[in-house]
């Protein structure tokens, strides 16, 4: 039903369904893991009123695993990309997995997606630093101007592509004077 991301490594699909509603993906080498992709399959959609709160834990040797709230994937929604580089073990809760009797390995993290009511979803809050990121603020990093170099508008490109198909249409040796 889900799968999960991260840059540079193949997509998981095998998500361990540790509950009825519970399911969770082991995340190896986590310290070099910057940002993190949660998203639907597409093969089974929520049912109706419900979505994924999208959890992470990190490993915990000792015991008690504490999982920190990023946030959540809906049908509407069906996928997030979370950063998890400045997160901090410690911070959040017990909720919703528990101790698990899946295998913990120091240098393992994990990544959870707990079905929950809608209703409940919208009305959490992820912790601080998870904060899902926009393709808008990647985007606007990118358009930063350069004095030294002149930007065309894309209107006055096309209008120029149109006259020149209009002039080859009209005489196609136009250009050859």
């Amino acid at each position: 039903m889900f799968g999960c991301l991260v840059a540079g490594r193949l997509v998981q699909t095998d998500a361990q369904q540790v509950a009825g509603d519970k399911f969770v993906f082991n995340l190896p080498d986590y310290e070099n893991v910057n940002h993190v992709v949660v998203f639907m399959l597409g093969t089974v959609p929520f049912p109706a009123g419900m979505g994924g709160a999208v959890y992470f834990s990190f490993p915990d040797p000792v015991g008690g695993q504490v999982w920190q709230l990023l946030g959540f994937i809906t049908n509407d929604k069906p996928s997030a990309i979370f950063k998890i580089s400045q997160l901090k073990p410690g911070e959040g809760g017990e909720h919703p997995f528990g101790v698990m009797t899946v295998p913990r390995l120091a240098s393992v993290a994990q990544v959870g997606v707990s079905i929950e009511p809608l209703e409940q979803l919208v009305q959490q809050t992820p912790v601080s630093g998870a904060t899902v990121c926009a393709v808008d603020s990647f985007m606007q990093s990118q358009m930063t101007p350069n004095p030294s170099e002149m930007f065309i508008p894309a209107s006055s490109i096309l209008k120029w592509y149109e006259n020149f198909q209009r002039r080859m249409a009209q005489n196609p040796n136009f250009w050859k004077t």
